[in-house]
């Protein structure tokens, strides 16, 4: 089936975050979490208690990424970037961002930003994902995408938090149920909101709340690469 783009849209206009169903099936999310031994796919492993991130650990694929997360990563892409120049657009930000998914990154790799961000996040019970923003340079692209790798059922607790914190009000907090394969698209950091003196800018943050049993396994898709 293919992706409701006009209602993705929507509601990324609307709340800053959009969930997609069954973007892998259940035998590719458990592969991919199956291969998160695997030291030859990664570049490198966060201990996120180390850093004040949380409590689990998550890896950063190296290149050449998987094909199925390279697919993944590409095919979201060019429909997002439309969103993301509309975004843009709208808050006066420059610069637009190309159709193609390779061009972006080429602009990235340009400005210094050339390792791969995609990631496999690991939590046992007690851990959870500090409120963050995904930032790695000067080129960022608006939106990302977390995909869960795991069955509900496969742990408890564990929900995926997005936070919007408002200007001269109170934060905003939406949690997302995601099923199995499904994908949540949402803001790395800011996005516009139409308000009735014009649009103005939130703050987003996102995180994973305490994983009170079993294992959680997700892929998260940065579309911009690190410094």
């Amino acid at each position: 089936m293919e992706p409701d783009w006009e209602r993705i849209a929507h509601d990324l206009d609307a709340r800053g975050a959009a969930v997609m169903p069954r973007l892998l099936g259940s035998a590719q999310a458990r592969g991919l979490a199956g291969a998160y031994a695997d030291d030859a796919a990664y570049r490198k492993r966060i201990v996120m208690q180390n850093h004040g991130f949380g409590r689990g650990e998550y890896r950063y694929f190296a290149y050449p990424l998987p094909p199925e997360v390279a697919r993944i990563r590409a095919k979201l892409y060019r429909p997002l970037a439309a969103i993301a120049n509309r975004w843009h657009a709208s808050l006066g930000l420059e610069p637009r961002f190309p159709d193609d998914h390779a061009d972006f990154l080429t602009r990235c790799h340009r400005a210094g930003q050339l390792r791969p961000t995609p990631l496999i996040l690991k939590y046992g019970p007690g851990d959870f994902n500090c409120l963050h923003q995904d930032l790695y340079g000067e080129h960022v692209f608006p939106l990302q995408a977390t995909v869960l790798l795991s069955a509900p059922q496969a742990f408890e607790g564990g929900e995926f938090v997005l936070v919007e914190q408002r200007p001269r009000m109170q934060s905003r907090v939406e949690v997302i149920p995601l099923a199995q394969g499904d994908a949540v698209i949402f803001a790395v950091a800011d996005r516009p909101v139409r308000g009735t003196r014009g649009v103005y800018r939130v703050k987003m943050r996102h995180g994973v709340s305490r994983i009170r049993a079993g294992e959680r396994y997700a892929l998260g898709i940065p579309f911009h690469d690190a410094t």
